[in-house]
């Protein structure tokens, strides 16, 4: 320790530790403008200048580090006659259009100038006399006043340091300074993400969000929540106004920083107040086909009687629920305890069976616990090494992505494995752009190279693991030249990707659908504890395997139970103790057998084994392979109801539709991708006759014959946690007191603090399993018929279905449409123009979408995003299902591309057709009919 006195104050202060920074620690206020902690430190603005013993002049306190036995002095009359001084200048350069300006109440400028006694500049503005600097607006989100910048640079070094873009510049013009920022006409073609992060950093209002126009700071409420999107679990504060969402502000959370993305700054909102909305039960006439306005008893008492007679005549197992990854812990627990106990089955599950259920089960099997082992901040700060494979965090975890970017930037190598050529792969080390299928002969690859080189961590092995010989004896085949082979890659860029993971002294595994969505994905997984624990990277600071989930309560559905083989916290349902513990708490008795899995209900419907199924929040229609089965699945139900926010195109083949709320509008939890448990807080009552999702599975269950009564998401995440030892420790009350506002599971009693990082000193299961994994291709491959290989993922704009984010025109207007990612020399060959709308085929199906031609995939590969009707690659995905987890081969199918006929390329004027295909119309159309019936 340091040390030093501040006016007068005697002061403690680490090492390292800048006058600033001890002076906030000893309560005493030094001023700023340009200062963001860890971001900016320039000492430009010269606001936050103090008087230091023994140095002649001023110095900016922002970058002066402490020294031992000095004294500071930040009030003397130099010290405040300077910044005067330097605010005077300041504003002779500042346009004073306070009650205009968006940032009036919230600019930090306005306040320092108030805290100096400074109201306007005694310099005559350097500004011509009637001239208006005309406003940069023509990004959706953002915008720019020259005339308000004070030249601060926070703006430059949060895209350059927090976002990793590097999309604002300080250029010159004469004599003067300026800042270039990305929103004017050519914003698209800009390195511009939109994620609105200079916006906050600015202390004026010269960047803003074009939504803060619309209220002052004063007639706002900020509400505590979690990011609804994908599973970072963002926090920020949703900005309620008269009863209404008007944005969303990012906060100091343990997984974001701060930060937050395009989605969850300005698609997080308006989809809750959208026109779209459900607000009426709906009971569909399956004669005529059309839906109807019900009330909620009419609605409740049909779906329980429908239900209970199709129980008795077909038997329990006839009947199906499926949780939402998207809802609150305490909406799924309550969907699987209904099907348990009102249903009689196991036959339950949710939407990770499609993303990350491989995760669940390969993890489990080889650590014992199916779930990421390090945090978010663990792996992205202070790594030497980071291997990611199969994951593109900057389109799918943007948040992630910016920080994995800033660990770039401080040196950490980056290992990307990727079939295409994704962002990150600018800034990699190496980049190893393997044939998509082919993970575990990569990871075999890979611990052979760790065998033969002499990397493995032999005392980790010996103590902490077992099955190595047989995976020894397994890779000794698996060469660099025959996975060079297989993969496609080059043999020695793999040995230079062996070598750097294993000698760094910290380097995780990040991986995501890259490697789960294959018929083998559950071994490929298990392929990535392999490598992780050959080198002794498991249970210590940045390392671990580390899966990303993909929706903000995938890892929270699986954690509840919403499972056909396990009740919460991953408890065997076949195990008699654990299942009459839950017999005892729940009053009846339960079934023993293991249910289906999602995947496997379908086909059962079509052979008429499954007759009724309850959806809640999920839209398989759009998410789930193979769209034809899907629908023929559906279709063949006696009783299908969906509880939804929006008439999805699975809620279109429902006979009932039951309305419920969205996250900003009822309290719960989300478990975010690192096992971190944070609250959902209630910011607005919207009007119409949706209820709590929760209620409305109550109220069902009571139908159904079982007493359960209303409980609030306190009392039912109290009885999750009564039953789930990983969850005891948890509850609503520490969940507000804790520092972090959060707690990680395993969590076992209500003085532990949660678990950060797992496996330390023991695996969860004992000693951690090498699994011995053979690599085999992919169900489908490329053929003479079907020549391509497609492959699909996730934009940076959108979020699954668009459900959410296709509300937010902003992000229409970004990327609005399906497109198709083409090899220029497969583009060349088939005679294929950039732009040009082409048609796409499986053996499942035919779409058509736009051609975007690029070196992104290798020759004979293509790509996909699944967000759009327009073109849902979902009609030609291929439903191969993995043994295990029995996750469809999303990753792989074969597919043929062809030119559209001239008739149907063209429109009238000669012009290829718009983005607005017959889907996109198809939407207005029906959203239209159903509002008119709303209105009715």
């Amino acid at each position: 320790m340091i040390h030093l006195t501040i006016d007068g104050v005697s002061v403690q202060a680490e090492e390292g530790m800048t006058i600033l920074e001890a002076a906030k620690a000893a309560n005493i206020r030094i001023p700023t403008l340009c200062y963001l902690k860890e971001v900016s430190n320039i000492g430009s603005c010269r606001v936050c200048v103090v008087e230091v013993d023994e140095m002649e002049k001023l110095t900016a306190s922002c970058n002066t580090l402490v020294r031992d036995g000095m004294s500071v002095r930040t009030k003397t009359d130099k010290v405040v006659r300077s910044r005067r001084m330097a605010l005077d200048l300041i504003l002779s350069h500042h346009n004073l259009v306070c009650f205009s300006c968006p940032s009036n109440g919230v600019c930090e400028l306005q306040e320092v100038c108030h805290e100096c006694g400074i109201t306007e500049s005694s310099y005559q503005s350097v500004r011509s006399p009637g001239i208006e600097v005309p406003a940069v607006e023509d990004n959706p989100f953002l915008g720019y006043r020259p005339d308000l910048c004070i030249h601060c640079q926070r703006c430059i070094n949060t895209c350059a340091n927090v976002s990793g873009c590097n999309a604002i510049k300080l250029t010159s013009r004469g004599i003067f300074r300026t800042i270039e920022t990305p929103f004017g006409k050519n914003w698209k073609q800009t390195e511009c993400e939109s994620c609105g992060n200079c916006a906050e950093a600015c202390p004026t209002g010269a960047i803003y969000k074009k939504e803060a126009k619309t209220y002052r700071s004063w007639e706002i409420q900020r509400v505590r929540t979690t990011c609804p999107h994908c599973a970072v679990g963002c926090q920020y504060d949703l900005l309620v106004k008269n009863n209404k969402l008007v944005g969303a502000q990012g906060v100091d959370g343990p997984s974001n920083g701060g930060r937050l993305c395009v989605k969850g700054r300005f698609g997080s909102y308006k989809f809750v107040m959208s026109d779209d909305r459900l607000t009426d039960p709906l009971i569909k006439d399956r004669a005529t086909g059309k839906f109807r306005k019900a009330s909620w008893d009419e609605a409740l008492d049909l779906v329980a009687s429908k239900f209970m007679a199709l129980k008795r005549q077909y038997g329990a197992d006839s009947l199906a629920g499926f949780a939402c990854s998207r809802s609150t812990n305490e909406d799924i627990y309550m969907v699987q305890k209904m099907v348990r106990t009102c249903f009689g089955t196991n036959n339950t599950d949710n939407c990770a069976r499609v993303c990350h259920s491989a995760s669940v089960e390969g993890l489990a099997k080889t650590l014992g616990s199916g779930a990421m082992t390090n945090p978010i901040y663990d792996i992205t700060h202070d790594v030497e090494a980071i291997l990611l494979i199969g994951s593109n965090p900057e389109e799918a975890h943007p948040v992630v992505g910016m920080q994995i970017r800033e660990a770039v930037r401080k040196g950490a190598k980056l290992i990307v494995v990727d079939p295409r050529d994704i962002g990150l792969t600018r800034q990699a080390d190496i980049h190893l752009k393997l044939r998509p299928g082919t993970n575990i002969a990569f990871a075999n690859g890979m611990c052979h190279i760790f065998i033969k080189e002499g990397l493995i961590d032999e005392k980790f092995i010996a103590e902490r693991t077992e099955g190595f010989q047989a995976l020894k004896k397994i890779v000794k085949d698996y060469t660099p030249e025959r996975v060079a082979k297989i993969c496609n890659i080059d043999p020695d860029d793999l040995r230079a990707a062996a070598r750097i993971y294993a000698t760094a002294k910290t380097a995780p595994i990040i991986y995501c659908l890259g490697v789960t969505e294959h018929s083998t994905g559950t071994e490929g997984v298990m392929s990535m504890s392999n490598m992780a624990m050959m080198v002794g990277k498991l249970g210590r600071k940045g390392c671990g395997v580390n899966p990303l989930r993909g929706q903000n309560n995938v890892q929270g559905a699986c954690d509840m139970g919403a499972s056909p083989t396990q009740y919460p916290g991953y408890q065997p349902v076949t195990n008699p103790e654990i299942r009459a513990k839950f017999e005892k708490a729940w009053g009846v008795p339960l079934p023993s057998e293991v249910g289906l899995h999602a995947t496997d209900v379908f086909p059962a419907a079509i052979r008429g084994e499954i007759k009724g199924l309850y959806i809640c929040g999920e839209d398989p229609v759009v998410t789930d392979p193979d769209t034809h089965h899907v629908i023929k699945a559906l279709s063949a139900l006696d009783f299908l109801v969906v509880q939804e926010l929006f008439m999805t195109e699975t809620a279109l083949l429902a006979d009932v539709v039951l309305p419920g709320r969205s996250y900003a509008e009822k309290d719960g939890t989300f478990t975010n991708t690192e096992r971190r448990v944070q609250r959902v807080r209630k910011a607005v009552t919207l009007p119409g006759n949706s209820r709590l999702d929760t209620d409305i599975l109550c109220d069902l269950m009571r139908r159904m014959g079982y007493n359960q009564p209303n409980l609030s998401a306190a009392e039912i995440f109290n009885e999750m946690a009564s039953l789930t030892p990983s969850f005891y420790g948890i509850s609503y009350e520490r969940l507000e007191n804790e520092p972090t506002k959060s707690l990680q599971w395993p969590c076992t009693d209500k003085y532990h603090s949660g678990t950060s990082i797992m496996h330390t000193g023991k695996f969860t299961r004992g000693l951690g399993l090498f699994y011995p994994t053979v690599y085999t291709p992919a169900q489908e491959l490329p053929d003479k018929e079907y020549p391509l290989m497609l492959t699909t993922g996730r934009i940076l704009y959108h979020y699954n279905t668009r459900a959410m984010t296709g509300k937010t025109e902003g992000l229409m207007e970004i990327a609005g449409h399906s497109f198709i990612e083409i090899n220029t020399k497969d583009a060349e060959h088939l005679g294929i123009r950039q732009g040009e709308r082409i048609t796409v085929s499986s053996r499942r199906g035919s779409i058509t979408s736009e051609a975007r031609i690029s070196d992104k995939t290798n020759p004979g590969e293509c790509w996909m995003p699944f967000h759009f009707p327009d073109g849902d690659c979902n009609w030609l995905t291929n439903a191969a299902l993995d043994q295990f987890a029995r996750i469809p081969e999303y990753k792989v199918c074969a597919c043929r591309i062809e030119k559209l006929p001239e008739e149907q390329a063209y429109d009238k004027k000669g012009k290829y057709v718009t983005q607005k295909m017959i889907a996109d119309q198809w939407h207005k159309k029906m959203n239209k009919s159903v509002q008119k019936m709303m209105r009715r």
